[in-house]
């Protein structure tokens, strides 16, 4: 990516309040503020990153932004759905703290740039002093529309995808899409292999117990990488059926994903909630391997036209059987559809290509904001 900025800025970014944004990643949102992040300083900006203890890039960000650690007292009861007893009691008055260091200092900040999925950063947009750019990487959430209807000033959205965009635009919020990026510098492109992989959090809407009886039935191994987001669920419908050619391989750095996915002959996407986006669709086929995923939400935008992808209804096992078997089938020629696949797939969704797009966004927020200067979208 490019180290040269249009104008350096001073930009404070919002994390959102359970997982520290490091590698190996929690999930697609924490990979994306932390390549957000990266992106920002590289080309010349001051990245303020607002986060939850541990989190990497905080060397030199005030106290007031870094925020308390999600703490289970027991992991077999930690779920990505709730907050361990108490948490938000510390974390909420922790990001009081923070944005009240934005008001104080809102002569030194050009911009926040917001990721929480808490309400409370767009509660306080109107009074920080800074315009405020927030990224909607959720379907429509009561509490998040209800914050972002009652600004006194219309606030600045971006969607990750088309689908998203149009989701919060039926509940009155209107977005720019701007869809996620990979760094293609990382998501390299791999040999492929013979077994399918799985990777992503480990939760019931993610659907990998669908992917573990697709793998069944094409006979071909998988393995599965990333965090275990409900513990439960690992307990009741993953851990009974790992073995016999199923291996869970726990939560990987980016590195490794990589290498793992490009090793692989097709990557299975099961998502069993309307996706928002679909992050590791675009990350596996930046390492030229192919996809079989269920189409829900943003997952066909990302697929796109790309001939690697077959979509299939959501929740058809059988379908998603025969699509991987089919993709990872494919033949002569391997080597150059894979080239081809990456070559796509960077085309649209390289994290170089997005800088330009965003820091054109952010110059416009940050020129253009004055009381009753209205939305953009």
């Amino acid at each position: 990516m490019s180290a040269r900025a249009v104008r350096p800025r001073t930009i404070a970014v919002i994390a959102p309040l359970r997982h520290p944004i490091r590698e190996p990643h929690a999930g697609g949102l924490e990979a994306m503020v932390w390549d957000r992040v990266r992106m920002l300083r590289a080309r010349g900006h001051r990245v303020l990153l607002c986060a939850v203890e541990g989190s990497q890039f905080q060397e030199d960000v005030p106290a007031e932004f870094r925020l308390p650690a999600a703490v289970w007292p027991d992991e077999m009861d930690a779920t990505d759905s709730t907050y361990p007893p108490g948490h938000l009691d510390r974390a909420l008055p922790a990001l009081e703290a923070a944005l009240d260091f934005i008001r104080w200092n809102a002569d030194t900040i050009d911009l926040v740039d917001n990721h929480s999925l808490h309400p409370q950063p767009l509660a306080r947009a109107d009074q920080l002093g800074v315009p405020m750019v927030t990224t909607l990487h959720t379907p429509p959430l009561p509490a998040l529309v209800e914050a972002a209807r009652a600004a006194v000033r219309p606030g600045r959205f971006l969607a990750v995808s088309a689908y998203t965009a149009a989701e919060w635009r039926r509940h009155g919020v209107d977005a720019m899409v701007m869809p996620n990026a990979i760094d293609s510098s990382r998501w390299h492109l791999g040999p492929g292999g013979e077994g399918l992989v799985w990777f992503g959090r480990v939760v019931p809407e993610k659907g990998v117990h669908l992917a573990v009886q697709a793998a069944r039935l094409t006979g071909r191994t998988l393995r599965i990488a990333g965090r275990v987001g409900d513990a439960p669920y690992f307990q009741k419908h993953i851990r009974p059926f790992l073995g016999d050619g199923v291996e869970y391989l726990g939560p990987l750095s980016q590195p490794e994903l990589a290498q793992l996915v490009g090793g692989s002959a097709c990557a299975l996407v099961t998502p069993l909630w309307e996706e928002p986006f679909g992050l590791v669709v675009a990350e596996a086929l930046a390492t030229g391997t192919p996809v079989a995923a269920f189409d829900i939400g943003g997952i066909g935008e990302v697929a796109g036209t790309a001939s690697a992808v077959r979509l299939v209804p959501m929740g058809d096992v059988q379908a998603l059987a025969e699509a991987a078997g089919h993709l990872a089938n494919a033949g002569g020629g391997e080597r150059q559809r894979r080239h081809r696949t990456r070559a796509a797939a960077i085309a649209r969704f390289s994290l170089g290509h997005r800088a330009a797009e965003l820091e054109t966004v952010f110059d416009l927020a940050a020129t253009h904001a004055r009381p009753g200067a209205g939305a953009w979208v």
